[in-house]
Order: structure tokens, then C-alpha cells, then sequence
């Protein structure tokens, strides 16, 4: 493999893409969302002392959210996109070998995934203007989002090469990444929901005269649904894989500061399991509930479990589209195109 050669082929999938006026009117497009969301932002969090690490967790979620939603489009075509248009051989045909393909593909669709935060970054530069934002958490999360992109468009360009049809890739491609974000929610959901196990409440009773007795307790059975049985399901999510690996910083009551801790939270809560409840009226702890910080304390982060498994998914998508774009071929699917 060679690096000049990588470069050229990201170079012409680039200029292919950037020749169209689509490509700049969503770009637009997204500045405008991120306008909108980053001014209804600093109205959330107007309220606190971290101003800045709300808004900043939720501009970076958007992007996110953004290259969820259009990379699949602009990387799940990248290789039987030009064996049908008959491009493809005649680049297979050079001193560029599969893998300089390949990896040019892959670096294009990446690139591609990248302007999104490139045109974000003014956004999060207002955003840390409004104080509150922990160097590390800045650090680790661009870092888990620039991973997510990758991820991404492995995905689409792997589905590309294995699969003939463009439109049939991209369908494909979106159904891998829904599956990650949406499906993981509706099997957790579900999930939870089907495994139901039997929970005891207990509370001390009050007599006649409406007074607590605090030498007898009193229970009560009924059924729960038992998330926690089924919370790992959600760690291959990208925006749980995105908040679980992002420190949480707390603020002087305990509770998270950013969209990053609060989706963690709900992520670290569902993995206790609700089977008893304690009311204890005569304790002089009655009424004092765990904070959020308190919560998280020994429960398990699942976000390297994740970042695996679509490291897997995308890594095997990738490899076995090496294999079919291999020249020469010894077995094309019917009604493929070479040349």
C-alpha cells in the first residue's frame, strides 16, 4: 500500500462529492440546526453554574446525531457506486493496489463525516466561552466522536463493496446503523419489559391515631420490570458508547452537569435492580434519597463492551468488502458490472 496512492483516491472521491451544490446546501443546513440548537441550549442550561458543558454536550451529540443520519447516504455507495458507473476497473487497472482503494474510500467517507464537525466547531468554541467544560471531558469526547465516525463509514463502505446494488448498500448501511441506535433502545425497552420478576416494598404502618409504629414493618409485592437484566443491550449504542466514555463532572448537589451524565445516569440506573423499596418514616434518614453521583458509584461502564462490538461489526464489514473489491476476482456476484 502506498500512502500517495491513498491520498489520490480520497482526493477524487472528494471532488466527486464536492462537485455537487447538495453537498454545500446541507452543510448549510447544518449550520443552521446547530443556530437553533445551540441558542435552545444556553435557554436549558441558563440556570446553572456550567453553562458552557451543557450546551457544549449537546452541540456534540447533534453531530453526531448528523453524521448518523448522512454518512450511511455518502459512504454506502462508495464502491459499487463506480463498478456501476464503470469507474472502478479503471482505477483497478493502475498501480493502486485493493487496499489504497480501500482505504481511500474509507478516508474520503471519514472526511466527509468530518466537515460535520469541522462546521461545528464555532459552536463549540461559544460554547466553552460559557465556562464549565473539563479539558478532559473536551478531549476524550471529540475523541470518541471522531472514533464513532470512522465506525460509521466502515460500516457504509464495507456494505458497499459487498453488496452489488448502490441503492441496496445504503439501504443496508442505514439498517446496520438503526439497528445500533434505535434497536438497541427497542430491545432494551422491550426487553425490560418481558422479564418481569416480583418486587417487596416495605414501610413502617401508622396506627389509629395516625402515628408512624417503628417497631413493625409493613410490605407490599407486586411485579417490576427488570431492566437490568437486559442494560447491556444498550452498550453498542454510539451515544451511549459516546456519554459512558466522557467523565462526568457533578455539580455541588451530586447531579451530572451535561447531556453526557445524564444519559449515563440513565444508563448506570437501569442496572439496579428494583426488587426491593425500604421506607423507613422512624430513621433520621427518611427522605434523604441517593444523588446521581451516589447512584453511579459502583455500577459498571460499558462503553470500551460497545465500542468493541461495533469495532467487530465494522471491521468484518470492512474485510470482507477487501476481499470482494480483490483483484483479480474469482467470483463476482451476477449482474455485477466491471468494466
Amino acid at each position: 500500500m502506498s500512502a500517495a496512492h491513498i491520498a489520490t483516491i480520497a482526493r477524487l472521491e472528494l471532488t466527486q462529492r464536492l462537485r455537487s451544490v447538495g453537498w454545500y446546501i446541507l452543510l448549510g443546513v447544518f449550520a443552521l440546526v446547530l443556530i437553533g440548537v445551540t441558542v435552545l441550549a444556553f435557554m436549558v442550561y441558563s440556570w446553572g453554574d456550567f453553562v458552557g458543558a451543557g450546551v457544549y454536550s449537546i452541540v456534540v451529540n447533534v453531530v453526531l446525531l448528523l453524521v448518523v443520519l448522512v454518512s450511511p447516504t455518502l459512504s454506502g455507495n462508495a464502491i459499487n457506486g463506480d463498478r456501476e458507473a464503470a469507474t472502478l476497473a479503471a482505477v483497478q487497472v493502475t498501480a493502486a493496489s485493493t487496499g489504497d482503494i480501500m482505504l481511500g474510500k474509507l478516508l474520503a467517507a471519514v472526511a466527509t463525516g468530518g466537515a460535520f464537525l469541522l462546521v461545528a466547531l464555532p459552536f463549540l468554541a461559544i460554547a466553552l466561552l460559557g465556562g464549565g467544560v473539563n479539558a478532559l471531558v473536551l478531549l476524550v469526547s471529540l475523541l470518541v466522536l471522531a472514533v464513532e465516525i470512522v465506525v460509521v463509514a466502515a460500516i457504509g463502505v464495507g456494505l458497499s463493496g459487498l453488496i452489488a446494488r448502490p441503492l441496496f448498500s445504503v439501504a443496508a448501511t442505514y439498517l446496520v446503523v438503526a439497528g445500533l441506535t434505535i434497536g438497541t433502545l427497542i430491545a432494551f425497552g422491550l426487553g425490560g419489559a418481558a422479564i418481569r420478576s416480583e418486587a417487596t416494598s416495605y414501610s413502617r404502618p401508622y396506627d389509629a391515631d395516625g402515628q408512624l409504629e417503628c417497631d413493625r414493618w409493613e410490605t407490599y409485592t407486586y411485579e417490576v420490570p427488570r431492566f437490568d437484566r437486559v442494560w447491556w443491550v444498550l452498550a453498542a449504542n454510539p451515544f451511549v458508547v459516546l456519554a459512558d466514555a466522557t467523565p462526568t463532572d457533578f455539580n455541588p448537589d451530586g447531579y451530572p452537569v451535561d447531556m453526557f451524565g445524564q444519559i449515563k445516569l440513565g444508563v448506570r440506573m437501569a442496572q439496579h435492580p428494583p426488587v426491593e423499596q425500604r421506607w423507613d418514616g422512624c430513621s433520621e434518614e427518611y427522605g434523604d434519597a441517593h444523588t446521581p453521583e451516589e447512584l453511579m458509584e459502583g455500577t459498571v461502564p460499558s462503553w470500551f463492551v460497545g465500542l468493541g462490538i461495533q469495532i467487530l461489526i465494522a471491521g468484518g464489514l470492512f474485510a470482507g468488502a477487501w476481499s470482494r473489491t480483490r483483484t483479480p476476482a474469482r467470483r463476482l456476484p451476477p449482474g455485477t458490472r466491471i468494466a
